[in-house]
């Protein structure tokens, strides 16, 4: 039976991939045509090397207008390193990592998250699970409150009879059932300048739905971090529920406010 880990191997093991994805992880969100100026590669090339990456989930293509831009998801290679590295070496290389990390960031502009996720449902369902608010309770903790029509506020409402938003928002773009954009910010924040701000893309994949989400214009590593750790958590408590009618036992991620 082959390793789930067979394709993430392939993808690897040529050294233009390689090279796409390191120029992924230098600036994510390009273009085919942004990387094929870097690479001196016709765009067919390209491609092909492009569907290879997001066919081992290492890349992840989210649709802003005509354009297609591409992500680096680092999934598949943390899995790697849970999986053979350890226990014993990841205290050190967490440090390095870290330190990496800071010095990235301060070259960079606010940084963005993409999570993507495979789901045995339709569009319309999980479009479904994403906008109602007794769905998002279920499985979230909090529920999403508003009409989801182009310039309404949302909110992120706590399930303890208090109705407390910790996240609030407007309703940037709804596209029932593809895809839904929200501005995040925590209550107390100043304005729009404060505010993230999350797309979900909701994509039929051979009989079952993708899920990319894009959390983008974070205020810095500290809220990346928190995006990597909860997005996770919530969408695999969402997956559970749409395929098996029950969100996973643990407890579900709370919202901060990441901005």
């Amino acid at each position: 039976m082959p390793d789930e880990m067979d394709g993430v191997f392939k993808a690897l093991a040529d050294p233009t991939r390689r090279h796409l994805l390191d120029k992924l992880r230098e600036r994510n969100g390009q273009t085919l045509g942004e990387l094929c100026g870097q690479l001196d590669m016709a765009r067919q090339s390209a491609s092909q090397h492009l569907d290879m990456l997001e066919a081992a989930n290492l890349i992840a293509t989210v649709r802003r207008g005509r354009l297609k831009l591409h992500y680096l998801n680092p999934v598949p290679l943390h899995q790697i390193a849970e999986r053979w590295i350890g226990k014993f070496e990841r205290p050190r290389l967490r440090a390095l990592r870290n330190v990496k990390q800071q010095a990235e960031e301060a070259m960079t502009s606010r940084p963005t998250f993409v999570y993507v996720t495979y789901i045995a449902s339709s569009p319309e369902r999980v479009w479904q699970a994403l906008t109602d608010a007794d769905l998002t309770a279920a499985y979230w903790g909090h529920s999403n409150v508003s009409d989801w029509q182009v310039g309404s506020a949302w909110e992120h409402q706590r399930t303890d009879g208090t109705r407390i938003a910790d996240v609030t928002g407007t309703v940037v773009e709804s596209v029932p059932p593809t895809r839904l954009v929200t501005t995040w910010a925590a209550p107390a924040d100043g304005g729009p300048g404060d505010a993230s701000r999350v797309s979900f893309d909701i994509e039929p994949f051979g009989g079952i739905v993708r899920l990319t989400v894009t959390h983008e214009d974070l205020a810095g590593e500290a809220d990346r971090q928190a995006a990597a750790a909860g997005w996770p958590a919530v969408l695999s408590n969402l997956k559970s529920l749409i395929e098996t009618g029950r969100p996973l036992p643990e407890a579900p991620w709370e919202m901060s406010g990441q901005r």
